[in-house]
């Protein structure tokens, strides 16, 4: 597995989130906000942006499956893949903070 800097990959994902138009609560909106408050914010606010990515997917995917007018397949899968590609990031920066933990702790003192 390589090494993937961790601030490299939340700039790349802003870089990303600004290119893609996203609702008000977005990644890019939570990092723009949080320029000067701490990481701590910035993770909760991603948090709760991933959370309501994978509701409205839910939402829309419900929608689609009642058959209610104007419930659009491409609109739903797009809202669909959305959700799963932001759920895999949040886990991916779970799982590297997780590590840097792990190597913190097992510094000698």
């Amino acid at each position: 597995m390589s090494q993937i800097d961790i601030n490299s990959m939340l700039s790349q994902m802003r870089q990303l989130s600004t290119q893609v138009r996203m609702p008000e609560t977005s990644f890019a909106r939570a990092a723009n906000a949080a320029q000067g408050e701490d990481f701590g914010a910035l993770l909760r606010q991603s948090i709760i942006a991933v959370g309501q990515t994978q509701m409205e997917a839910g939402r829309l995917a419900a929608s689609f499956e009642r058959g209610d007018e104007g419930a659009d397949l491409g609109r739903t899968m797009v809202a669909v893949q959305k959700a799963g590609l932001s759920l895999s990031a949040l886990t991916e920066v779970r799982n590297r903070m997780v590590d840097a933990y792990k190597d913190i702790m097992n510094m000698p003192v």
